[in-house]
């Protein structure tokens, strides 16, 4: 360990940008890695030097470990830092790095391989005093076990991939005539995602709120929470939506669950930035459910409510420094909320709707952050997830950073593609997230919010028309922009 000088980053869109920034801040240079699809990328252009690693397919570019590796040789990297998806949570890639000598931006294989399994991170939770959903802490071996095991926690219960995420390998299973087809089910789709077709059963908790901790540890010993963000607007099994701190959340449950965060991560001698996350139950009693081993998604609204700058953090513990402070320096200022804009139709079940996206013009204002993996225009690629952008505000209320969020996705134009900006908005103006009446079934109570997305044109005067009469009735336009303007009464 010791300064680090370069830095590969090997992912891509809004995440590769989005560390790269702060390499430009630290004064590292940075590598960037791209597919051929993605050739003429935004993270290409911005990085000190670009190496292609494959064809479009993850698998032969993203997921190639092989080549990642060439490209770090080559470029002469001395670090690497992985983002979220692809090799982020592979223990190989960990490895690979500590066996050659590239320090990697991120936890030990060991503690990634040990969290990666969920039923080894439940045993472990165990030994460490974290409290976890009630079920098997091993795989079902056959049917018989699982019946067992889900008449004495009582259903329904889940039948989840030892080794997934995400929501792949998973099945709600209602009663005992379910169980067998919803075993078969899940161990073929987590045999197929993750190569491992090793399944367990936990109870299914019927309204929870998603609620995870952020923590930061070094390799001294020393392991912060940076406080709560509640994720529990999803669509899939997978967020839409995040917000810190938590509205529901009270001081002693927070002091509870952050204790709770810490121990879990110091139970795998965890080093970097990682996630725990806790399902809680409508009594405010909470369980560990897993721990993402790398930055999240939305580690924006942790930044903007404690003012650190997460990535840079994750350099400097990888360069083997100490935490700077401890727990009782660090405290929540303001209000913090996340909206990820996909290419997706709501309206059909956020179905991915890639293309070519022809405008892109992004809100700007006090408390507005946005994350995008695209410039002024892009395309969004069939071959990767979805995502265009992270709008992020942040204000001294959750009614204000609410506001803000509104006026935000109101003032943000996409043309070409349908998208889940309006969806987020109309979550945004509801009154169930206004009054903080959350779960993880926030989507399928509320169908009213998915309502069918209007796809700008793609000719330029078009669009220009179209924006200009949404905007007949507001104000001069502002920031000199033809397309952006203010709206009466915001």
């Amino acid at each position: 360990m010791g300064r680090i000088s370069k830095i590969l980053i090997a992912n891509r869109g809004e995440i590769a940008l989005r560390i790269m920034r702060t390499c430009k801040v630290l004064g590292i240079r940075s590598v960037a890695i791209y597919s051929e699809a993605d050739r003429a990328s935004a993270h290409v252009v911005y990085a000190d030097e670009a190496y292609c690693v494959g064809s479009a397919r993850s698998v032969d570019s993203y997921l190639n470990l092989d080549r990642i590796m060439d490209a770090i040789h080559e470029s002469g990297s001395d670090a690497v830092h992985p983002g979220y998806g692809f090799l982020s949570e592979r223990a190989e890639f960990a490895q690979a790095c500590a066996e050659q000598g590239i320090t990697f931006i991120g936890p030990s294989a060991k503690a990634i391989r040990a969290m990666g399994d969920k039923m080894l991170a439940r045993q472990l939770m165990h030994t460490h005093d974290v409290p976890v959903v009630p079920g098997t802490d091993g795989a079902v071996t056959d049917l018989n076990q699982a019946l067992e095991v889900a008449d004495r926690i009582g259903y329904p219960v889940l039948a989840k991939a030892a080794a997934g995420g995400g929501g792949k390998g998973m099945r709600k299973v209602h009663s005992a005539q379910e169980m067998e087809q919803a075993l078969s089910r899940a161990q073929g789709e987590a045999g197929s995602a993750f190569g491992d077709a090793r399944i367990f059963i936990e109870k299914y908790l019927e309204t929870p709120r998603h609620v995870e901790f952020q923590v930061l540890a070094d390799a001294y010993g020393s392991c912060v929470h940076l406080f709560e963000r509640e994720c529990s607007i999803q669509r899939r099994h997978q967020k839409v939506i995040e917000e810190a701190p938590a509205a529901c959340m009270t001081a002693e449950l927070r002091a509870r669950m952050g204790s709770a965060a810490v121990r879990a991560a110091q139970a795998c001698n965890y080093e970097g930035a990682g996630t725990i996350e806790f399902l809680v139950d409508e009594a405010d009693n909470f369980y560990f459910m897993e721990m993402n081993t790398r930055l999240q998604v939305e580690h924006p609204v942790t930044e903007y409510i404690t003012g650190l700058d997460l990535v840079a953090e994750q350099i400097r513990v990888a360069e083997g420094k100490a935490l700077p402070f401890t727990q009782d320096a660090l405290a929540i200022n303001g209000h913090a909320i996340e909206c990820r804009i996909y290419a997706e139709d709501p309206a059909a079940n956020f179905v991915p709707n890639p293309g070519t996206v022809t405008l892109h013009q992004v809100p700007v204002g006090v408390g507005i952050r946005v994350d995008a993996g695209l410039q002024t225009r892009g395309e969004i690629p069939v071959h990767y997830d979805p995502m265009i952008s992270k709008v992020i505000t942040w204000g001294r209320t959750r009614e204000e950073a609410t506001q803000r969020m509104i006026f935000a996705l109101e003032d943000y134009h996409i043309a070409g593609v349908k998208t889940t900006r309006g969806f987020c908005r109309r979550v945004m103006e509801s009154a169930a997230w206004q009054e903080a009446r959350l779960s993880t079934h926030f989507v399928d109570e509320h169908p009213e919010l998915l309502a069918e997305e209007s796809v700008l044109p793609t000719d330029a005067a078009a669009v220009a028309a179209v924006l200009l009469q949404e905007h007949s009735t507001a104000g001069p336009l502002t920031n000199g922009s033809a397309w952006r303007t203010r709206r009466k009464g915001r």
